[in-house]
């Protein structure tokens, strides 16, 4: 162009922006500048939003300098696109300074404020500035009340997602697609399934990609799989071409058997589409496969293997599903691959490889992977914390747990819950109870899995009266409505204690049909009690129940056997051969030398197994020599009495 104005150069900077070169934006600046043009308003406008989204607080921090030196300062527009850029960059302080020092304040500088706090996560600042926007009379918009239902996802919080919702009802917005899609996800995480539902089809005249999206992800979330298929199945008829977000939520609803041929039937329509290699639903793809059952491992490793770019989701999920099914030398396997990956393991890949090392009981190796969590700046996280906390509590050293512990801001239930089941492990129940009720005292907010740590710390001491008492007051109490393992803890509480009527009257008071863990907790107080009558009637019911397991043949075998009852024992053992059922091998690890070793019973694959059954054999003598020692000291004892 052989003539140039102010506005050629601020198209110019716009375009950029838009396109997202932030680079030759800034460059054009101060080219712009060298030339003698005079920046305004519009400059400062298109910089600033470029500066936002691409999170150079650097470059806005020169912007504003120029601001305040060329007296743009006063400027609506220019102080606007100021303090927004200070709020999506996280700046929110800066920006509310800003705010202050304006002249004049519209609806879009409160907005972007709101909009900063509600990024920050402060609910009570956020709704105190919408109260004072309200009291200067600013009319609202989509862009205030936005921002606001994203903060209100907790069933908390229902009460005032629906004052929000009669306000934009009032305000003649509901037909604006950005707050229906709001209102919808905010209804879906406040718990209520049912208005998000009302709402979405209140838009069946407005409604876009992301209106489907959301009421796609409320299904998903509250597990309403078939209504998630059906809704996707219209929504495709309608002729919206589903995105990466529609995807990854269809995908996560396919968790289990009956699901999983829809699975595989999209995982088909995502090669179709050519969308296979997209980072986000490849991951989606694992995870579905992951969530079914072991036997599709080998689909989840395939996608794993066969993906271009690989993310912290990718290797979270690999390693979680590795730790799930128990194959912990996998998943330490894939840690070391990480180690030479260019990305940084997050906190979830910690705690999932810690959680390996915990199911190894490795601990030297443990330790190794705590101090590069702590290297990381990751040993206060909670989920690592509490992966800490049981892989030092499987390796026997509760002390070491107690330090992880401490090292927590111990605001949530995830650590507590940890060093709870942590103390019932050693048997150290009065700890445990102490804890729990310290927890209550700390303000912690209290869970279900809290109850189970607390109930299975009394049941391994032997402390009855106090895990009784806990169950009964759970729902009165603590308002939270105990489930089927609450009643297997409380089952197994009063069989260890040889207290079996009361262990069937429990059973009789559970609101639902107890499942398989609530009878083999039965059968187990059976066991103890020595009951073989009802053990016998206990066993039919779960052989209805779980046909294939073969715990329960098992335990019936061994009590037949113990009361030399051999015609019932064999007849126990030729219904599990004609079921073809058989019971699974335990294994042993060790750790010798920072080196994991494995074997089962009867082991002759082992290099050293030799030497091991040696040491075997002689530990085995050591142990009788020591019990008849202790049953001689005791009859001596009792000789002394008499």
């Amino acid at each position: 162009m052989p003539v140039r104005d102010i506005v050629t150069w601020n198209s110019m900077i716009g375009g950029y922006v838009n396109c997202g070169n932030l680079e030759s934006a800034w460059e054009l600046l101060n080219g712009m500048r060298r030339f003698g043009f005079m920046v305004d308003g519009h400059t400062f406008g298109s910089i600033l939003k470029g500066v936002a989204s691409k999170g150079c607080i650097d470059l806005g921090l020169q912007a504003h300098s120029l601001i305040v030196k060329t007296g743009y300062g006063g400027n609506v527009y220019s102080v606007s696109a100021l303090l927004d850029m200070y709020a999506k960059c996280d700046r929110v302080e800066d920006a509310y300074l800003v705010f202050q020092r304006m002249p004049e304040r519209n609806s879009v500088s409160w907005n972007a404020l709101i909009a900063g706090y509600a990024k920050a996560r402060d609910r009570d600042t956020a709704f105190l500035l919408l109260e004072y926007m309200e009291r200067e009379g600013v009319r609202l918009d989509d862009g205030t009340l936005s921002p606001l239902l994203t903060l209100l996802d907790d069933p908390d919080f229902y009460e005032l997602t629906m004052l929000i919702h009669a306000k934009i009802i009032k305000l003649g917005l509901s037909s604006d697609n950005t707050l229906c899609n709001a209102i919808i996800t905010s209804y879906s995480e406040c718990g209520s399934i049912e208005d998000a539902k009302q709402v979405f089809e209140s838009t069946s005249s407005t409604r876009d990609l992301v209106t489907w999206n959301s009421m796609l992800a409320a299904y998903v979330a509250h597990n309403q799989g078939a209504f998630a298929f059906e809704l996707f199945r219209v929504m495709r008829a309608l002729g919206f071409e589903p995105d990466i977000y529609t995807y990854t939520s269809i995908l996560s609803a396919c968790f289990d058997d009956a699901h999983l041929n829809q699975g595989r039937s999209l995982h088909a329509l995502v090669i179709k589409r050519g969308l296979e290699q997209l980072t986000p639903i490849s991951n989606s793809l694992m995870g579905m496969y992951m969530k079914s059952t072991k036997i599709y491992l080998e689909d989840a490793i395939k996608i794993f293997e066969s993906m271009d770019v690989k993310d912290n989701v990718s290797w979270n999920s690999i390693l979680t599903g590795f730790s799930q099914y128990g194959l912990s030398e996998h998943s330490l396997k894939f840690f070391r691959m990480l180690q030479f990956c260019s990305l940084e393991p997050d906190h979830y890949v910690f705690s999932a490889v810690l959680r390996s090392c915990s199911d190894l009981a490795t601990l030297q190796l443990g330790q190794q992977v705590h101090a590069l969590a702590l290297q990381s700046g990751f040993e206060s996280n909670n989920y690592v914390a509490s992966s800490l906390i049981f892989m030092y509590s499987k390796c026997g050293i509760l002390e070491d747990a107690q330090k992880s512990f401490e090292v927590t801001l111990k605001d949530t239930s995830i650590t507590w819950n940890s060093i709870i089941f942590g103390y019932a492990q050693h048997g150290q129940g009065r700890a445990a109870l102490d804890l729990f009720f310290l927890m209550r005292e700390s303000n912690v907010k209290l869970d279900h899995i809290t109850f189970v740590a607390v109930l299975t710390a009394c049941s391994h001491a032997g402390l009855v009266e106090e895990g009784c008492s806990i169950l009964k007051s759970m729902e009165s109490d603590y308002g939270i409505r105990p489930r089927m393992e609450h009643f297997a803890c409380g089952i197994d509480l009063l069989g260890r204690a040889g207290r079996l009527e009361e262990a069937k009257a429990l059973i009789e008071t559970i609101p639902f049909e107890p499942d398989g863990m609530v009878w083999k907790a039965l059968l187990g107080a059976c066991r103890s009690c020595g009951d073989i009558e009802l053990a016998t009637q206990v066993a039919s019911r779960l052989l209805e129940l779980e046909p294939e397991e073969h715990c329960t043949y098992v335990l019936l075998s061994n009590m037949y056997g113990h009361l030399k009852r051999w015609d019932e024992k064999a007849r126990v053992k030729r219904v599990m051969r004609e079921c073809g059922v058989r019971k699974l091998p335990g294994w042993s690890w060790i750790e010798v030398n920072n080196a994991v070793h494995s074997f089962n019973a009867e082991d002759h694959f082992h290099p050293c197994f030799e030497e091991v059954y040696k040491v075997s054999e002689k530990l085995t003598v050591e142990i009788k020599n020591l019990e008849k020692a202790i049953n001689l000291e005791l009859i001596c004892d009792l000789g002394c009495v008499d």
